[in-house]
């Protein structure tokens, strides 16, 4: 069944990282594929992060790194989701991860890394095709 609303993706910048060129191309790419994107802004918090994607109902977290910090941060991201009762928002990452720490990743909850040259048409295929599809106005309880 094709999904009848656009799908809501939250891009995020976690951590110290003053460097997100990448992350708003990725959102702006992926509202041209046609979901709604809300972009965080730099330096965010986990916490503040999880909160942005609460009261937003996004479907998506899509985190960008490039500070080395994602060992930590993106888990964190995963595990405060969790907490919410919000463990079905899909969340990807991005930026420079090396590839020795995807499956690290992968293991605690990132359900996909998309490192630099990565067409945007390939992420938001990933994401149509593993975005939990909810019916319009089906919403978190909160």
């Amino acid at each position: 069944m094709e999904r009848s609303n656009p799908i809501r993706v939250l891009i995020a910048k976690p951590g110290l990282d003053g460097h997100d060129r990448g992350a708003k191309v990725i959102a702006l790419g992926l509202r041209d594929e046609g979901m709604e994107v809300i972009y965080s802004g730099l330096r965010q918090t986990p916490e503040k992060i999880v909160t942005a994607a609460e009261q937003e109902d996004v479907d998506v977290v899509g985190l960008s790194c490039l500070s080395g910090a994602h060992r930590y941060l993106f888990p964190r991201v995963v595990e405060l989701l969790r907490e919410k009762e919000m463990g079905e928002v899909l969340v990807i990452g991005g930026g420079i991860i090396p590839e020795e720490d995807i499956p690290v990743l992968k293991e605690k909850g990132i359900s996909e890394i998309f490192r630099p040259g990565t067409f945007v048409k390939s992420i938001a295929e990933y994401i149509r095709k593993n975005a939990r599809n909810r019916a319009p106005g089906d919403q978190r309880s909160a």
